[in-house]
């Protein structure tokens, strides 16, 4: 045991001196006058790291800061060069303007690991293997006629999780993890097909990973230190997480390849999409069952946090501006009484509940931070020089409150969508919780459609009460930042069943 400790203080003080060598060197190279964009003093060794040490989410954070240092700036965390984008104008450098030079991606040890190599989608490089598998994205994984196709898997969930909320009537439940679960079995049906042991094992195993992806790892912001992952024991974490998601998904995967997918017709779920391309003979590039399995941990993963986070914060938003929550409820029920349920045929009649999502969406992006760009070479932007293998931050929650563009920016105001005719497909600067240009969320209509049923469900069938006499303003509306920016504590509320269930 003292031999254990002796030795633990004798590794720390090897990589500690190993840290001061190369931040030494590293500070030298930074000594060449570099035009960096403005941004807070950097300290030794950490640079901007303690900026961070509070519970402030780290886009907060930065919004404050922008508001000091301007809507282009630059911090130093560790080695690593961070850009941060806190405008519409500044993002429009990097996501539109100068879109190719920052179209790649920081390699971190997650994405490493558990995507084989960066073998995904979205952790991939910018190259040709991407944007073979960004085609493949747009044109059979995630295309209009293939979200339509999964209507069937919604309508049946949604409806268990319904089902489920009536025999609870009367009772506080907690909706939020209700939610979770629902979206998680929905992507699970589309990923893999039918319900088996192994999607429960898979959805258990995918939110240990989730949980590893909204941490964050010393290692991942002194890249040049090689051992810092292994000391930390996050290599070994994350490997253990990575081999079971493997094993699970290959189990999958060959029962797919046996010949499943012939008896399901149109019925087509993803992984049989994947093995179809891929034996088709029509791609440029070889794809293997590794980038398979790391497109299919792509969509399982990206599939389930947008949902869930827009569907439970726009709750949240209506229950505490319960004229709001009225009106669409109103409307839910004009459109949909007289008919057999819920159905997404009638869905473009929804105009104001479109609208609450349009709001909870600028308040609430899931992702409050865009996953990090990065160039390969250096570039000039607004006359400031961005280093090499920069990481670009764009804020989408400071721009979406920014008050140059919204008027009353911090309030939840559905109507605004009416005067502000914008979309969220990348188009409107101003407005892009699901990213712009090549790196844009290719999952925006699954995970819409996700988000439109369960509101239009829970809307027509059930009233909602906050629990213990709590008031609308009462609520805590404050947020945890992980993978995306969830609300911190779950939504406890109580249904009232006003639109029978048909069984």
């Amino acid at each position: 045991m003292e031999f254990g400790y002796f030795f633990f203080i004798l590794l720390s003080f090897f990589v500690l001196v190993l840290v001061i060598r190369k931040l030494t060197t590293f500070s030298k190279t930074r000594k060449s006058k570099l035009n960096l964009p403005p941004g807070p003093r950097k300290l030794p060794f950490i640079g901007s790291l303690h900026l961070f040490a509070g519970s402030n989410p780290p886009h907060r954070t930065l919004r404050d800061l922008a508001k000091k240092y301007g809507p282009l700036m630059h911090l130093q965390l560790g080695e690593v060069n961070i850009i941060v984008a806190s405008s519409s104008e500044t993002a429009q450098q990097f996501l539109k303007t100068h879109d190719i030079d920052f179209a790649s991606r920081s390699t971190v040890l997650m994405s490493e690991i558990c995507c084989y190599g960066n073998k995904d989608i979205v952790f991939a490089p910018y190259g040709e293997y991407w944007r073979q598998m960004r085609k493949i994205c747009t044109l059979e994984l995630l295309s209009a006629k293939r979200v339509e196709s999964f209507r069937p898997i919604r309508e049946e969930e949604m409806s268990d999780l319904c089902r489920w909320i009536v025999l609870q009537e009367g009772s506080p439940i907690n909706l939020t993890q209700k939610i979770c679960m629902t979206n998680y079995e929905i992507m699970a049906r589309a990923t893999f097909g039918k319900k088996t042991e192994e999607h429960v094992k898979f959805i258990a195993i995918v939110k240990e990973g989730m949980e590893f992806m909204s941490t964050f790892h010393v290692a991942d912001v002194y890249p040049s230190i090689k051992l810092l992952s292994s000391i930390t024991g996050l290599r070994r974490k994350v490997e253990k997480v990575h081999q079971e998601t493997d094993r699970i998904i290959e189990k999958i995967i060959e029962e797919h390849r046996r010949g499943d997918a012939a008896d399901r017709g149109s019925n087509e779920d993803l992984a049989d999409v994947l093995l179809r391309v891929r034996d088709s003979g029509s791609l440029e590039l070889p794809l293997t069952i590794e980038n398979i399995k790391a497109v299919l941990a792509d969509m399982f993963g990206g599939g389930i946090e947008a949902p869930t986070t827009t569907i439970d914060w726009a709750m949240a938003e209506m229950l505490k501006n319960p004229s709001i929550l009225i009106k669409a409820q109103d409307e839910v029920r004009q459109v949909f009484d007289g008919k057999r349920g819920v159905s997404e045929a009638y869905f473009d009649e929804l105009k104001y509940l479109k609208l609450v999502i349009k709001e909870t969406l600028r308040l609430h992006p899931p992702g409050a931070l865009l996953l990090p760009r990065e160039n390969k070479e250096r570039f000039e932007i607004n006359g400031y020089e961005i280093p090499a293998r920069s990481r670009v931050l764009v804020n989408v929650w400071a721009i979406g409150r920014d008050p140059e563009y919204w008027e009353d920016a911090e309030s939840f105001k559905p109507e605004r969508f009416l005067e502000k005719q914008v979309d969220f497909k990348g188009n409107c600067l101003e407005f892009i919780p699901f990213g712009a240009g090549r790196r844009i969320c290719p999952g925006i209509s699954f995970a819409i459609a996700n988000v439109e049923l369960a509101l239009a469900m829970f809307l027509y069938h059930f009233d909602w009460i906050l629990p213990s006499g709590m008031k609308p303003e009462e609520m805590d509306m404050t947020e945890f930042s992980g993978v995306s920016a969830r609300r911190k504590t779950n939504l406890y509320i109580i249904p009232i069943v006003r639109r029978p269930f048909s069984s």
